[in-house]
């Protein structure tokens, strides 16, 4: 099976987003799915093991629980896939990035142009005084 084949369906793509996050149980990652999907455990268990066959995923045993990890080989290969089609979105992506550095950089220059927000104690006087 092709990776755009494990990646194309969104349990999967879920699962994988989910563990990019760390190693989880089982049962942790089919509660999640379960109720983000409404679908039952065994489906979970297809899918983890479509993940793990396809190596997109490892498991190892804790004791009763089987912990599963995300096996970056597949993704990278995926990635690399893509790589002819990087120059389509690739300016848009670089032209996003300059226009929120020029924003950052707009909002950095009016802070430093606004004076203190605080009074200066050399310009007030005690009412009292008067």
């Amino acid at each position: 099976m092709h990776a755009l084949d494990i990646l194309g369906d969104p349990v999967r793509r879920r699962i994988l987003e989910l563990l990019a996050e760390g190693e989880l149980s089982a049962g942790e990652i089919g509660e999640e799915v379960q109720r983000e999907f409404g679908i039952s455990q065994p489906a979970v268990s297809q899918h983890l093991r479509v993940l793990r066959e396809s190596g997109f995923a490892t498991v190892r045993p804790d004791g009763v629980r089987r912990l599963y990890a995300i096996a970056p080989e597949p993704l990278e290969d995926a990635a690399a896939w893509f790589d002819p089609f990087r120059r389509f979105w690739q300016p848009h992506l670089d032209a996003l990035g300059t226009e929120l550095a020029r924003g950052r950089r707009q909002r950095r220059l009016a802070a430093e142009q606004e004076p203190d927000a605080a009074p200066d104690e050399s310009d007030t006087t005690d009412p009292q005084e008067e």
